[in-house]
């Protein structure tokens, strides 16, 4: 079956090398630091997972590179003319300007004093493709023929659920796995692309109308059904990506992404095969009605069989690996302590937040799902999912992902502005103190 093609980066999932804790130990035992031949077997083979999981997640691209570098031709536009691509190329400091990010951990140790001695032209795309050469731009992979040209690229799962902590420079650091990368301007990104298409033919648009659309969206947000349903704008104006959620605090929740449209595996398949192109299956047999989906079901994307199969048996790996990233704590002093404590007590109480998002895993034990009545808002991006709701969002590690904004579009600017919008839509009366201790709390967790 023909392969479905769509605009998107957006991927897999991810996480931080967490490998501590993974022992199993036997409840009957006394002595646990000798383990017996079964428990340490059972700690290596959860920890290979683990590690495999990583490696899928940074490094694997399922194959993708016959969509975004030989279909589109996307590396061309990368080296530009003068390295044996096209157009001017993208120089480092304009990938970084595009949100893209670089593993300082990649950097040789004498690259890194020559970028702080200025001896680097950060200007040259050439310095671009010599960073991909050293596998150093987080989530882009670059293929190199014998003769050390840049032949073609692919994408990786850490593109959007990834960043850096900017330790070496701005954009440049320590991988942060899990983290949305709210920098990333996918659309800018995409439209580079000599060949757009396999975009225009699939959407029916020619390629003003397409630009347009990549451009809407902006740093930080993507459309992962605009390759189903082809609504590239809401009905009264304005774009109809979402914004790209964190990776990280998924142990225990049901259901992913802003409508729930399946289970963190799910949407690892739904991403890899018909988002980054990569080789593989997927199935989802909802996407086959034309009323509703009318792109999907002409493109055939409610079954994908893709040969090889590159996909299907990294899923667990990829999955368990998710499940081990925590939420990350927030850094000391970035919130008031005692207006927190103090916001716990509206949290639960009150402001009945609790009643949703239930900690610690702050969403439902269960069913998380909810008519966009019950949330307060319009119902435009819950109707383009299956389940025509929107899922309770975990608010662990909330201080990571505060642009472009809050919910599943960014529409509100601040944690005010989600508290105001609650207080007005359940008639909480909350007081102005009540208000700014709520989000004390909110930016605690």
């Amino acid at each position: 079956m023909e392969r479905a093609t769509n605009i998107s980066l957006a991927a897999g999932i991810v996480g931080a090398t967490a490998l501590a804790g993974i022992l199993v130990i036997d409840a009957t035992a006394n002595n646990t630091s000798n383990p017996g031949p079964a428990k340490r077997a059972v700690g290596d083979a959860s920890a290979r997972q683990l590690a495999d999981g990583q490696q899928v997640f940074r490094f694997d691209t399922f194959g993708d590179e016959a969509f975004w570098g030989d279909t589109l031709r996307l590396h061309q536009a990368l080296a530009g003319a003068k390295n044996g691509g096209v157009g001017p190329g993208v120089s480092p400091r304009a990938a970084l300007a595009a949100g893209l990010k670089v593993d300082a951990d990649a950097l040789p140790d004498d690259l890194k004093e020559n970028i702080r001695a200025g001896n680097v032209n950060l200007d040259d795309p050439a310095t671009t493709v010599a960073l991909l050469r050293l596998d150093a731009v987080v989530g882009v992979k670059g293929l190199f023929d014998s003769g050390g040209n840049l032949r073609s690229m692919g994408v990786q799962c850490a593109l959007c659920h990834s960043t850096v902590d900017d330790s070496f420079a701005a954009g440049i650091g320590k991988r942060l796995d899990g983290w949305a990368n709210r920098d990333l301007n996918i659309g800018q990104i995409i439209s580079l692309a000599p060949n757009l298409a396999p975009y225009m033919q699939l959407l029916g648009v020619d390629e003003a109308t397409l630009r347009k659309v990549l451009a809407s969206w902006g740093p930080g947000r993507f459309d992962a059904l605009l390759d189903k349903d082809g609504k590239a704008f809401r009905p009264y104006g304005g774009q109809a990506g979402t914004v790209i959620p964190p990776a990280f605090g998924l142990a225990g929740v049901n259901l992913h992404t802003w409508t729930g449209m399946g289970s963190v595996p799910y949407w690892n398949a739904y991403v890899a095969v018909t988002e980054m192109h990569g080789s593989g299956t997927f199935i989802d047999k909802r996407l086959n009605d034309s009323a509703r989906y009318p792109v999907a079901a002409r493109a055939g994307t409610s079954e994908v069989r893709n040969t090889p199969d590159l996909v299907t048996e990294k899923l667990p790996a990829l999955h368990a690996y998710q499940l081990s990233l925590a939420a990350p704590k927030p850094p000391q002093g970035s919130f008031d302590a005692a207006a927190a404590e103090r916001g716990k007590a509206v949290f639960t109480g009150r402001a009945q937040c609790a009643s949703c998002h239930v900690p610690p895993l702050y969403t439902e034990p269960g069913d998380n799902l909810h008519a966009p009545s019950e949330v307060g808002i319009d119902s435009f991006q819950a109707d383009r999912s299956p389940t025509q709701k929107y899922r309770t969002a975990p608010l662990a590690g909330l201080w990571t992902h505060q642009k472009p904004g809050f919910y599943h579009d960014g529409r509100f600017a601040t944690l005010m502005e989600v508290v105001e919008h609650y207080n007005t839509t359940r008639q909480l009366a909350l007081s102005d103190q009540e208000k700014r201790d709520l989000v004390e709390y909110l930016k605690s967790l």
